[in-house]
């Protein structure tokens, strides 16, 4: 994840430069449910409105939140499928609030209503994230259900009459581009405290609609859009949260950013992004679907690390046995082709690796979806023209 905010402020506040860390343990996506009332273009988890055999119990859910707990994990993110649909869930989050966890919920916000905005404030979810993928035709379009827009709108503004912290979810492709101006609006104009900018990865229905992935261009112009858009918010003291995710060459492109504009700042921003340290899949980011089974991120499920019911997490995540897990964490990574020839690879460490397997069969190979020039990213022409 990049946070562009963050980097925003260095601009104007930069703060020391430290060496690369991981935190003591991994961010926690939890697939807690498979089961949707919705069927997503772009689904990593292939969920549909049925239920799903062999979900965790909820004593077997605290069962492994102790361990996570034990383990140093510092925050829980609560997802499904739709995660409001699992009749235990306020328990799991009330009991993850009270042990100390970052608890925020990842919801498609269109049962977010009346008759749970309570329980949900209640519970003092630190993050409720809703995801949007445009405005409201291209959005019901996406999410194949007449009127989404309009309940996940009505769900947004619930919770921020609430209080409650909440953010929206964009995941770019060819087919919804033209609405990113009109959803920088809407999260402007409805003061909403977070937008995170997904690039495509391909996974799940995502990999099946790979071919409307978004174009290198168009991913240019949306990048330069948002980070204009974020720059104008806070200089004028508007500080809400710009991240992108699923793509770590937005470091590096920041950076190119910055140096066009400020380039006594460049050489700042460039320790700080090595100090980032760009993809930590595998590292720095987990995940546990629905059936206890852990992967290096949501958008590896057709790669088992372990089973919670076998083993814990703890002991999964720490195994020093698995190949992959030791290649993830390798900084930098050893990345083949145009990858590992990258003048950035320190700051975007290979970005994403599902990418790189589902497009050309090597896990290590380069990210078809980078968008960086041959030229910004520092290969000679012979090398351009190998990897042509």
């Amino acid at each position: 994840m990049f946070r562009i905010s963050k980097f925003m402020r260095e601009l104007t506040d930069p703060s020391p430069v430290g060496p690369h860390r991981n935190p003591p343990g991994p961010v926690v996506i939890w697939n807690l449910i498979r089961r949707c009332n919705l069927t997503c273009k772009h689904c990593y988890s292939i969920s549909a409105d049925i239920d799903f055999k062999g979900e965790l119990s909820t004593e077997e859910v605290y069962a492994v939140m102790d361990d996570l707990k034990a383990f140093r994990v510092p925050c829980l993110i609560l997802s499904g499928g739709e995660p409001l649909l699992r009749p235990d869930i306020f328990d799991i989050a009330r009991r993850s609030k009270q042990m100390g966890f970052f608890t925020a919920l990842s919801s498609n916000g269109t049962l977010i209503d009346e008759s749970n905005i309570d329980a949900i404030d209640a519970i003092g979810f630190d993050y409720v994230g809703v995801s949007l993928d445009g405005i409201e035709a291209t959005h019901d379009k996406f999410r194949r259900k007449d009127g989404a827009f309009k309940a996940s709108l009505a769900g947004i503004r619930l919770c921020q009459e609430r209080g409650l912290k909440v953010g929206i979810r964009y995941t770019m492709t060819e087919d919804n581009a033209h609405d990113l101006p009109a959803l920088l609006e809407l999260a402007r104009r409805e003061d909403i405290h977070r937008f995170y900018f997904s690039h495509l990865n391909y996974a799940g229905r995502g990999n099946v609609n790979k071919k409307t992935d978004a174009h290198h261009q168009t991913t240019r112009r949306a990048m330069n859009r948002l980070f204009d858009h974020c720059w104008e918010d806070h200089q004028a003291g508007l500080e809400r949260d710009f991240t992108t995710g699923n793509q770590d060459a937005d470091g590096p492109f920041f950076l190119q950013w910055v140096a066009e504009r400020w380039p006594e700042k460049a050489a700042h921003i460039r320790a700080k992004l090595v100090q980032w340290g760009g993809n930590a899949s595998g590292v720095n980011v987990a995940n546990i679907d629905n059936l206890g089974i852990v992967h290096p991120d949501t958008m590896w499920w057709h790669v088992p690390l372990g089973n919670v019911r076998e083993r814990p997490f703890s002991q999964i995540w720490s195994d020093a046995d698995n190949p992959l897990q030791l290649r993830l964490r390798e900084h930098p990574r050893r990345i083949d082709g145009r990858c590992g020839s990258c003048q950035y690879l320190s700051i975007c460490n290979g970005s994403s690796r599902v990418r790189a397997e589902q497009a050309g069969g090597d896990v290590w190979g380069a990210d078809p979806a980078c968008y960086l020039s041959d030229e910004e990213i520092g290969l000679k022409a012979p090398a351009c023209e190998a990897v042509a």
